[in-house]
């Protein structure tokens, strides 16, 4: 199995996933190749909570250009966790 900290990247703070805590779901950039199931196991062993449900989308780059130039953001993927009632993850508490 990967390490659970290669699979979360980063959490997402957006207006929207600030929304979403009010109903104990959490949003977190995770790698492109993980899935639902090492998602889980990655925010429970890390965060010590308990995951009911994972939603997962992938999310193309967009095309940039500067000037003459073009270039295109990473394609990345988005995981959102819902947890059991009860449970909260420390992080997002200030938000």
């Amino acid at each position: 199995m990967k390490n659970p900290r290669d699979i979360l990247i980063k959490p997402v703070v957006t207006e929207k996933s600030t929304g979403l805590l009010a109903e104990n779901k959490y949003t977190f950039i995770v790698d492109l190749n993980a899935n639902k199931t090492e998602v889980k196991k990655a925010v429970e062993e890390i965060f010590k909570v308990k995951v009911e449900k994972v939603n997962t989308m992938r999310v193309k780059g967009k095309l940039k250009r500067v000037r003459q130039f073009t270039g295109k953001t990473p394609d990345r993927k988005k995981a959102i966790v819902t947890l059991k009632e009860g449970d909260k993850i420390e992080i997002f508490e200030g938000l």
